[in-house]
């Protein structure tokens, strides 16, 4: 019995060691991919189709996730005297862990599932082996510009949804808890400094590279058929909202 639970350990702990190696392969084979002439045209239509029609989408949850942390923390804030510090706490919260943790979720669910669902498509459909047949890399071709359009996109997406998220938060405070309009900026302006942004804009970076090759990983590695497209899409969006919050974790304690 013991030894049965132990095989089992030790075969879970080598797959996601596999796994985890073969992902690190994957990336390194596309950083190598980006020493040869970009394709700029691609780079630049992924730009579009996967951040700015995610800009909507990102706008919502960051409104509504600003408007509701103040909602629940005004009332406190004001009961302990401490209203002049609630501008910049939401600044820093959502500067530093919201914005690109939400964004990166976000587009964990809806960039990640598209690049994954295409080129796992394309992997059942025999378009990359007709890519190898014509002398072209499907990583210099597929992967490469896709994790450059989400390595710079979610960092601008965060940039956006902070701003959205800071004016939601004074929207509540001073339409709902009464908060002066110039103690809530004053407060950003006295407690926020430059780093509570980069710092947050570069998780987003990491984060961008993380839903671009564990998408393009798991739509290389697609079983064959409809159905599993849609299991690899399934997976590739688990695996990257699980790998953003480990990694926001140490690259919490690295940064800050």
């Amino acid at each position: 019995m013991m030894t049965r639970l132990l095989e089992k350990i030790g075969s879970f702990v080598l797959e996601r060691f596999e796994w985890v190696g073969s992902v690190i392969l994957l990336l390194a084979a596309a950083v190598k991919e980006m020493r040869r002439p970009l394709r700029f045209r691609h780079i630049f239509a992924q730009m579009s189709h996967l951040g700015v029609d995610s800009l909507a989408i990102v706008s919502l949850t960051m409104l509504f996730t600003g408007m509701v942390m103040t909602l629940q923390v005004a009332h406190e804030f004001i009961r302990f005297g401490a209203q002049s510090t609630i501008g910049g706490v939401i600044a820093i919260a959502v500067g530093r862990e919201l914005g690109p943790v939400l964004v990166g979720v976000v587009c964990a669910g809806r960039v990640g599932s598209a690049i994954t669902a295409e080129i796992s498509t394309m992997k059942v459909t025999e378009q990359i082996d007709a890519l190898r047949v014509m002398a072209t890399s499907p990583i210099g071709y597929l992967v490469v510009p896709r994790m450059i359009a989400c390595m710079c996109m979610v960092p601008l997406l965060t940039v956006f949804g902070d701003v959205i998220g800071v004016f939601g938060g004074w929207f509540v405070a001073t339409q709902y808890a009464g908060i002066a309009s110039y103690t809530f900026t004053n407060s950003i302006h006295v407690f926020v400094v430059p780093h509570d942004v980069t710092g947050g804009l570069i998780k987003a970076a990491v984060f961008g590279v993380v839903i671009a090759v564990l998408g393009a990983w798991y739509g290389l590695h697609a079983p064959e058929g409809a159905e599993g497209v849609g299991r690899a899409t399934t997976k590739s969006v688990v695996a990257a909202i699980v790998c953003i919050f480990f990694l926001n974790v140490f690259l919490s304690f690295l940064l800050y």
